[in-house]
């Protein structure tokens, strides 16, 4: 898939292992967005980026990863028609249009393996840019947990449940 500015997806291998925790280990320290140990090693988070059900991609401009996502099963069972999914760009490629080219691919990869809907459990409510972008991306605030993020430096904070509908000639609700 390619995105704006010349960003493509495509499925990522134990190749991209280094530059995906290039990408993650900086989001990971900072301890503000993801509910994951800030001290975790790269081969602990790529064994929990990489887990099942999750399949994961990367996005890349000319030879370089700028980005990451893994989606799958929200949950098993009864929840297995709802997608989830996480996202992280390089700090050096932020506003190039990285992420919202990796949840386009996402929905649409979503969609094609099934899926009817997609859902974010867990976005730090402070977490502007990727509340900004993942509701201009069609997702709602459909619940708000609070004080359920305990940020390094702002303290507890909210959490936002965000959902999505994916409708498509093959898959409509």
């Amino acid at each position: 898939m390619s995105g704006q500015g010349g960003v493509t997806i495509r499925p990522a291998t134990s190749d991209d292992y280094n530059a995906i925790w290039d990408i993650l280990q900086p989001v990971y320290r900072a301890g503000e967005t993801y509910c994951i140990p800030r001290d975790i090693t790269c081969d602990s988070a790529m064994a929990d980026w990489f887990a099942a059900p999750f399949s994961v991609f990367v996005a890349e401009a000319e030879g370089l990863i700028l980005g990451t996502s893994h989606v799958g099963a929200n949950r098993p069972g009864g929840g297995s028609h709802v997608a989830n999914a996480s996202f992280a760009t390089h700090p050096q490629a932020r506003g190039r249009g990285v992420a919202r080219t990796l949840v386009e691919h996402a929905k649409g990869w979503a969609l094609q393996q099934g899926f009817r809907a997609m859902q974010f459990n867990f976005v730090v409510a402070t977490n502007a840019d990727a509340v900004h972008l993942w509701q201009k991306a069609g997702f709602a605030i459909v619940g708000r947990l609070p004080d359920a993020f305990l940020h390094p430096q702002l303290g507890p904070v909210d959490a936002l449940v965000m959902f999505q509908t994916l409708k498509g000639e093959t898959n409509e609700l």
